[in-house]
């Protein structure tokens, strides 16, 4: 028998948990009861508006682009600035498709974060919160996946693709002690020609009364198991071990998975890469039921590479992929009708320094930065905050994480002030702003 947290399991446990291998499983944390308890007992309450928003696609620039060059143009940048489809709002030139759907999306001009290192500043820009060794922090994902609860059989909460290096970035998109339920289903690279999801495909070998006839045996096991060891985790696991057969014998699940159902013409559209194409996954699973999906198709830190040869890197491999991907999927949404349900979220970690270093490039910088929100109840074709005229510092307006998350919850109808009780017995604010104070939703979007 091992030992994980104060979770004991054994090697029947972990085949069971291998049946089918969803996200990053975390068995960490307080009981179910305690944690429901505890919840009730510490959250605040504040009114809130019937919900728009029913899903949410963050498309993530890991490695943080830079703002000047983006979406926040500068006379420092080598880019210049073009008109979008809104009066009076510009964006770097990198863009023209994008320029074309902005009253879709606003402008967040003058975000402020507190870390400067990718790892550190991931874990703040998913989390809300500073890395601490003491513990562990769910992600907006997992918090916005809890709060609204499944729409259908499709996973909740998704990644596209997946990491496969560096995994420790992986963690920062978990759910932490909110435990297994409410973390996210990890998905590999649906630009390549062999994409397909075993997963939810069962072995040639095993039929689906195989299937069955193990399952029954297996509750005979658990009924006996589960007179010794009665603990609230595994219920959760048992609800984890459903979900993931119902997952494999779905036809839903399957067709939502399978990009070959979408016209080539719309696969062109987003675009034949792996940014493009994990776009475009996210927008099929939002439509039959995922709650948040993490479009995450940039190579690892891909967003990085402009600390050397910042203006050919955002010409040639960053910024393209990202408009054409972009701008699909904002034709896409608004066509279907999905816009309106359908929060969207562009950015990195961070942003770049305004001036270029001796490599002609630009270093990180999370001190004033730019991101897009849109979206779900959330308005379009504005600009919140401002920077001084390098891009450098926040002229006007600070907005931090916390006000983001505020804005997001709001429109998915989640109290923004409510507080989890952590394992170690420290509450911690869904939409944690700066000094521990609680974000506040930016009055000019929702």
């Amino acid at each position: 028998m091992s030992r994980s947290g104060c979770l004991e399991y054994s090697e029947a446990d972990l085949g069971r948990r291998d049946f089918l291998r969803v996200g990053s499983l975390s068995f960490l944390g307080i009981s179910l009861s305690q944690y429901l308890m505890l919840r009730d007992t510490f959250a605040a309450r504040v009114d809130v508006a019937a919900p728009k928003a029913q899903a949410c696609i963050l498309l993530w620039l890991e490695g943080g682009p830079s703002q000047v060059d983006t979406w926040d143009p500068k006379p420092g940048s080598s880019f210049k600035p073009i008109s979008t489809n809104v009066p009076g709002i510009q964006i770097s030139e990198l863009f023209p498709r994008s320029a074309e759907h902005m009253d879709k999306l606003s402008i967040l001009r003058s975000m402020h974060t507190e870390e400067i290192d990718h790892p550190e500043a991931t874990h703040y820009a998913v989390t809300g919160h500073r890395p601490n060794s003491a513990m562990k922090f769910p992600s907006l994902g997992s918090i916005i996946t809890k709060e609204t609860g499944v729409r259908s059989t499709i996973p909740a909460h998704v990644i596209v693709p997946e990491w496969n290096v560096h995994r420790i970035y992986e963690e920062y998109f978990g759910s932490s002690f909110l435990g297994p339920k409410y973390s996210y289903m990890g998905i590999p690279d649906p630009s390549q020609k062999d994409f397909r999801m075993q997963d939810l495909s069962l072995p040639k070998t095993l039929s689906l009364e195989r299937v069955e006839d193990r399952m029954a045996f297996r509750k005979v096991v658990d009924r006996i198991h589960r007179q010794k060891e009665e603990i609230a985790e595994f219920a959760q696991m048992d609800t984890f071990t459903a979900q993931a057969l119902k997952m494999i014998l779905s036809t839903e699940v399957k067709a939502a998975f399978d990009l070959s159902r979408e016209p080539e013409k719309i696969r062109d559209h987003y675009g034949r890469n792996s940014f493009g194409q994990s776009v475009l996954l996210a927008r099929r699973l939002v439509e039959s039921g995922s709650r948040f999906v993490t479009a995450a198709g940039y190579k690892f830190n891909h967003w990085d590479s402009s600390h050397k040869d910042n203006d050919r890197y955002h010409r040639d491999e960053l910024a393209p992929p990202l408009d054409q991907a972009l701008s699909a999927l904002l034709e896409d949404l608004s066509q279907r009708g999905l816009l309106q349900s359908t929060v969207v979220i562009v950015m990195g970690e961070f942003g770049r320094t305004p001036h270029t270093n001796p490599d002609n490039g630009r270093d990180h910088w999370p001190h004033c930065w730019s991101l897009l929100l849109g979206g779900g109840g959330i308005a379009g074709g504005r600009v919140v905050g401002s920077s001084d005229g390098r891009g450098a510092y926040v002229a006007d307006r600070m907005i931090t994480m916390g006000d983001v998350f505020a804005t997001i919850y709001k429109a998915f109808g989640i109290d923004w002030t409510k507080e989890y009780m952590s394992p170690i017995g420290r509450p911690l604010k869904i939409a944690n702003a700066i000094d521990d104070k609680t974000g506040v939703p930016i009055k000019e979007l929702i």
